[in-house]
């Protein structure tokens, strides 16, 4: 569950950070005219991730089990590449995380209503479908005949509404850098067992070779339905009882993608990133010299 809960928070919390950074350029700048749009457009994006995640869920269950096990191998798969695409690209771009977004905005409010639905939806609904594709192999992959592994998202998900709201007041400062360092790596973790999923489920859908081959059977000493290995199962997709193949891709994908992320990036910030942060104090100066006025 708490796998489930990390990346219902992490994944929600970015949407709500470019929500929260999004409206406040708006609010701060006096174009509450284009809140309108900017709403329709994260509207739109929710709506479409729901609706890719239902079609991922219901689509499924009229398939055939080597069916379904094929397009859950698969999925699984790509989702573990989107999302490490993602933890190192937000990890690289989390310290000018608004610049971006305000550019962007600047240029949309110049084109006219279409642009500003098209940039809030944009921004918004990359988040949602990486969301909802994350979350449907990870569930699948850790689900334990309960509603636990979905009750995960949805806590992580409010939690990260509740977060959004508060860095929206004021009433929470952030360091986005840290906070995506160190869920970027947690994530990595789920990641690494989501995909070993993906290699069972492609072995069960006989896909691939090798699933009578277990690299071990430890399900005597935790049994997957005790407390403890429902535990394990939850946080790192445990299974007590792995192929060859799913651990020797576990172990390929964990150690050389962690050691990459947490690598340091540099010890100063960029030419293009201190460039941003001074159009970024620019624009504040002269929003604040115009509320003044």
């Amino acid at each position: 569950m708490f796998g489930n809960y990390l990346i219902g928070l992490r994944e929600g919390l970015e949407a709500s950070l470019v929500v929260c950074i999004l409206i406040a350029y708006l609010v701060k700048t006096g174009r509450r005219d284009a809140l309108k749009p900017i709403w329709i457009g994260i509207g739109v994006a929710v709506g479409v991730a729901l609706a890719f995640g239902a079609g991922l869920e219901f689509g499924s269950q009229e398939l055939t089990f080597e069916a379904q096990e094929l397009l859950g191998g698969s999925l699984s798969i790509v989702a573990v590449v989107l999302v490490t695409w993602m933890v190192f690209w937000m990890r690289r771009t989390a310290r000018h995380l608004r610049s971006e977004l305000h550019g962007k905005l600047d240029a949309a409010l110049r084109m006219g209503t279409g642009a500003l639905v098209a940039t809030a939806f944009l921004a918004v609904g990359r988040e949602g479908l990486e969301t909802a594709l994350f979350v449907w192999a990870s569930v699948r992959a850790s689900s334990d005949g309960t509603f636990a592994p979905l009750a995960g998202v949805l806590l992580g998900l409010l939690t990260a509404v509740l977060l959004g709201w508060l860095f929206y007041r004021g009433a929470l400062r952030i360091n986005l850098a840290k906070f995506f360092t160190w869920t970027g790596g947690m994530l990595v973790v789920v990641a690494a067992g989501v995909l070993a999923y993906g290699v069972h489920d492609l072995q069960e859908a006989r896909f691939l070779d090798g699933l009578a081959d277990k690299a071990f059977d430890i399900s005597a000493t935790i049994p997957p339905d005790s407390w403890y290995g429902t535990l394990l199962k939850g946080v790192f997709n445990f299974q007590p009882n792995p192929t060859v193949l799913q651990v020797t891709v576990w172990a390929l994908y964990l150690v050389p993608t962690l050691a990459l992320f947490l690598a340091p990036i540099g010890s100063g910030p960029s030419v293009r990133v201190k460039k941003q942060k001074a159009t970024d104090e620019k624009a504040d100066a002269e929003a604040s010299t115009g509320t003044t006025a």
